[in-house]
C-alpha cells in the first residue's frame, strides 16, 4: 500500500503526515508549494494544485490510498475538489479518504457544509472506494472566534457545538489510512466529548487561557454590520455567519464516539485542547 497525503504544510495534513512518519510509513506529500513540505523520513514530495487535473494526476500516480484534505475556502472550491477527484480516478488511486464536514448536506445551515456534500456525492459516483471523515468545528480555533476584546460575537443563541480537537482528527485519519479497507464506504462524524454553548466555551477559555472571554449573541443583521469593516466578500461573510446559525439550529450539537472507535482513546475536551 502506497499512501498519499495532501495539505501536509497545513495544520491537519501536517499532523497526519507526522503521525505516518512516526509509524515508519512511506508516503507522498502532495502540495501546491513543495518548498513548504515538512522534512519527514520516508516522505517524497509532489507538486499539484487541486484545480490542475494533469498535475494532480501525475502527483497521484502509483498511490493506493490518498488523504484528501478539503481545499481552502473559495468560490471555486467545489470545482477544484471535483477536478481532484476525477484526477485521482485517472491516476488509478483505489481509495480516497476525504476530510468533510459534520452534517454535510445539500440543505445544511452552515453554507460551506453544502460544498462538502457536493464533493461527497461526486466521490460516491466515482469508481473510488471512499471514507468520509466529517469533522465538527475545530476546538483549537474557538479562541480565534473572539475579537481583540475577547468577545465572541455571532447569532448562535444558546445552541451547542461538539467541537473536536485537530489532534483527534489527525489520529482518526491516520488510523483509517493505515488500514483503509475495513473503512471503505464508511462515514465518520468526528466530535469532541461534549457539546458546549459559546458562553460555556468562553468560560472555559477564560479559566484555561487566563484572560477574559465572553459571548455576545447577535442577530444575523447585526453580524453582517459588525463584519462590514473586514472588506471580506459577501459569500465569505455569509459563510462566517452561518457558522453561528448552524450552532443555533442544533445541527452541530450531536456527540459521537467515532474518535474513540477509530483511535482507541476518548475524544479530547476543550479544556485539554487549550492546555488546561
Amino acid at each position: 500500500m502506497t499512501l498519499g497525503v495532501t495539505g501536509a504544510s497545513g495544520r491537519l495534513g501536517g499532523r497526519v503526515a507526522r503521525l505516518l512518519a512516526a509509524a515508519g510509513v512511506e508516503q507522498r506529500l502532495v502540495l501546491r508549494t513543495p518548498s513548504r513540505a515538512p522534512s519527514l523520513p520516508g516522505a517524497t514530495v509532489a507538486e499539484a494544485e487541486y484545480a490542475d487535473h494533469a498535475a494532480v494526476r501525475r502527483a497521484l500516480e502509483g498511490l493506493d490510498v490518498v488523504l484528501m484534505v478539503s481545499g481552502s475556502e473559495s468560490p471555486d472550491r467545489v470545482a477544484d475538489h471535483l477536478t481532484f477527484v476525477d484526477a485521482a480516478v485517472g491516476a488509478g488511486v483505489r481509495h480516497l479518504v476525504y476530510v468533510s464536514f459534520f452534517g454535510a448536506a445539500a440543505d445544511a445551515t452552515f453554507l460551506l457544509a453544502r460544498d462538502h456534500d457536493l464533493t461527497e456525492r461526486h466521490i460516491e459516483a466515482s469508481s473510488l472506494a471512499w471514507t468520509f471523515l466529517r469533522d465538527n468545528l475545530y476546538a483549537d480555533f474557538l479562541p480565534m472566534l473572539a475579537g481583540d476584546d475577547g468577545v465572541i460575537r455571532g447569532p448562535a443563541d444558546d445552541g451547542r457545538v461538539s467541537a473536536v480537537a485537530q489532534d483527534d482528527i489527525a489520529a482518526a485519519a491516520t488510523a483509517v489510512l493505515l488500514d483503509a479497507d475495513p473503512h471503505a464506504g464508511a462515514t465518520y462524524s468526528l466530535t469532541g466529548p461534549e457539546a458546549v454553548t459559546l458562553t460555556e466555551a468562553a468560560e472555559t477559555m477564560t479559566r484555561v487561557l487566563g484572560r477574559p472571554y465572553s459571548f455576545h449573541d447577535e442577530t444575523p443583521e447585526e453580524a453582517r454590520a459588525s463584519r462590514a469593516a473586514t472588506d471580506a466578500p459577501g459569500w465569505m461573510v455569509e459563510a462566517w455567519i452561518s457558522t453561528y446559525t448552524a450552532i443555533a439550529s442544533g445541527e452541530l450539537a450531536p456527540v459521537t464516539d467515532d474518535v474513540e472507535r477509530l483511535t482507541g482513546r476518548p475524544a479530547t475536551s476543550l479544556a485539554d485542547v487549550l492546555g488546561g
